[in-house]
């Protein structure tokens, strides 16, 4: 019995990058978290209210953790629309130059974030990253009917 390999989807691609860059930013986030816990002499309380603790610790240290969870929100839309459009054979062509522009400025959005954190800038970095996350979603519409 042979097996059968499907060509995978050019649009993965782009999934699974910003998928590796969720876990550097799940890397980062514990690289300067948990020393910035240790010079603070930062004992874990699991009766403290969520994110009372964390809020002792300096802003930089806590925009990496900010910017972590960030890639655990409107990226799940983005994923359920590429998934959705590779299963729809339209993984490739103008879906995949919009998926790679949402994935290079939610990369850019954490860097802004975790870096500088001008909330004025990064609101307009998440706004244009939603832009091509819209036209992913109403190409994959529009495929459908």
């Amino acid at each position: 019995m042979s097996a059968f390999v499907a060509t995978p989807a050019p649009i993965l691609l782009p999934v699974m990058a910003l998928v590796a860059w969720s876990l550097v930013m799940w890397l980062w986030m514990y690289v300067t978290r948990l020393p910035a816990m240790r010079k603070a002499e930062m004992k874990p309380d699991p009766n403290a209210p969520r994110g009372e603790q964390m809020s002792q610790l300096p802003p930089a240290v806590r925009w990496k953790a900010d910017n972590y969870n960030h890639l655990m929100e409107q990226p799940t839309i983005f994923y359920a629309a590429a998934l959705a459009l590779a299963l729809m054979g339209q993984g490739d062509g103008l879906n995949l130059m919009l998926a790679w522009a949402y994935v290079g400025l939610r990369v850019v959005h954490s860097l802004w974030q975790a870096l500088t954190n001008v909330i004025e800038v990064r609101f307009v970095l998440f706004a244009l990253s939603t832009l091509p996350l819209i036209a992913m979603t109403w190409n994959g519409v529009v495929a459908m009917l």
